[in-house]
């Protein structure tokens, strides 16, 4: 007699047939898994058998031998045994091949690899497709429309504009030494420098810095909502005055253009212009790399300086002979600051804004010592490490300004803090420019000292920043 799967006992007969299919196919799936982790890991064994690790857990990889807030020391400690580079695994089949030879540096950064999406993947819904995104021909044509927006004529125009975002944060400064001399930089500086390219990118005379910051860990999210808001409503309204030919004419032949300006104005091979969705990503791009990068920068410079009084006055006393009181700063006064010059230089070696750079090898590599790496190897350029590598740099953690004087030398990819190639930061000309302006009228104005009690753990993520800040003391001069 046929059992009916209405029936209690058919019923469960199916559902039990049908839990056994499925656990079959789960299997089948666990042990391809396992059957690909298996042939992943053995290729990458044999990829990178020419270039010894500290040992790993087959599973875990070097994940037990870093501390989130302990990573460049780690690193730092392994230099010695590994000079130019080791694989670091992030776990059984996932490696991170890290580089911190400049000879190395050399040959990876004069290729055209495309950027390791692993490192950026999750700045695409906020900054889109632009220029630190992009790759192959794509990228080449943005590079070239943009190289414009960069040229000394456009970028004199902007020394004022910095000079007043300086001006509105070292007035907040001067209130708050009223009631403590207290100052935890990062917030300040980023908000300066938005502040700042808000009216270099759009001409928008914004009161950002006026307004109270959001909770600490949010200003990233604010400076992108604070774009987004703009950037399209602006495109929009340039582009709609831009639709008659004469209009577009007395644009190009404006004084002061701005990066938006330009890049309307600019044209592709074929004649044709950056869509909305491009100008969007390319103004975004510039926002983000513009703001948080050069914040970085100019904090931990502070920081270097107020950890060295004496080189901080021999800057003082060079931009005092230079400036006065700092009334006004111009173009031709930046180039007229040697001294500060180096300090700057020799803050960003030692704390580089960007301190590392992830590459995916398009083709196989072969570095000058003879060994060699193949096709789809991911590379972790370590700039830290590079900068503090005592076979770069003799005693690289001391701070030492003569590194950078006139006539020195050092191998041509020994300091990388806008990274080198083809693909080296489009925008460092801007981000030096700003420093300077920053350094300068701060120092006109505040005498800097550091915190003893909250002294700055650097930590490595996109832009390098401090665990716990970076306080500072402020004297009024």
């Amino acid at each position: 007699m046929n059992i009916s799967t209405s029936s209690p006992t058919g019923l469960l007969g199916v559902i039990s047939g049908l839990f056994q299919v499925a656990f079959l196919l789960s299997l089948v799936l666990l042990l391809t898994k396992v059957a690909q982790f298996y042939l992943r890991r053995q290729w990458l064994l044999k990829a990178l058998q020419q270039f010894p690790s500290p040992p790993s857990h087959w599973l875990f990889g070097h994940k037990y031998e870093f501390q989130t807030d302990q990573e460049l020391k780690q690193i730092l400690k392994w230099v010695d045994k590994f000079p130019c580079a080791f694989p670091r695994w992030m776990w059984g089949s996932e490696v991170l091949f890290q580089v911190y030879d400049p000879d190395y540096l050399r040959v990876i950064l004069g290729r055209s690899d495309p950027k390791a999406m692993i490192f950026y993947r999750f700045l695409s819904p906020w900054i889109g497709e632009g220029l630190l995104l992009l790759n192959g021909p794509t990228w080449f044509q943005h590079r070239r429309m943009l190289t414009p927006a960069f040229h000394y004529d456009i970028l004199q125009l902007y020394v004022q504009l910095m000079a007043n975002s300086v001006q509105v944060m070292l007035e907040k400064w001067e209130k708050l030494v009223t009631q403590d001399n207290h100052v935890e930089l990062f917030e300040h500086v980023s908000l300066m420098t938005l502040d700042t390219i808000m009216k270099c990118a759009f001409s928008y005379q914004s009161n950002t810095q006026l307004n109270r910051l959001t909770p600490e860990g949010r200003l990233n999210h604010r400076a992108c909502e604070l774009a987004h808001k703009h950037t399209d409503q602006v495109i929009k309204q340039r582009k709609a005055y831009l639709q008659e030919e004469r209009e577009l004419e007395k644009v190009r032949r404006k004084k002061n253009l701005d990066f938006l300006d330009i890049l309307l104005c600019a044209k592709m091979e074929d004649g044709s212009s950056l869509s909305d969705q491009d100008l969007r990503a390319e103004v975004d791009t510039f926002m983000f790399e513009g703001h948080d990068t050069t914040a970085s920068g100019i904090s931990w410079i502070l920081y270097a300086l107020a950890t060295h009084p004496k080189h901080q006055q021999t800057c003082r006393e060079e931009v005092q002979s230079l400036l006065g009181d700092g009334s006004s700063i111009t173009w031709d006064h930046l180039s007229q600051m040697p001294y500060t010059t180096m300090c700057i230089k020799e803050a960003l070696r030692i704390y580089p804004p960007v301190p590392g750079i992830g590459r995916v090898l398009s083709k196989p590599i072969t570095f000058p010592d003879g060994r060699s790496l193949p096709k789809g190897i991911i590379v972790s350029l370590n700039i830290h490490t590079l900068h503090h590598n005592p076979k770069v740099w003799s005693n690289p953690e001391v701070f030492d300004p003569f590194r950078f004087a006139p006539g020195s030398t050092h191998h041509s990819h020994a300091f990388l803090p806008f990274s080198g190639g083809s693909r080296n930061c489009i925008g460092k000309q801007f981000a030096m420019n700003e420093m300077k302006v920053a350094v300068a009228l701060t120092l006109l104005r505040f005498e800097l000292s550091p915190d003893p009690t909250r002294v700055p753990n650097p930590i490595p993520k996109l832009v390098l920043r401090s665990t716990n800040g970076i306080h500072l003391h402020l004297k009024k001069l």
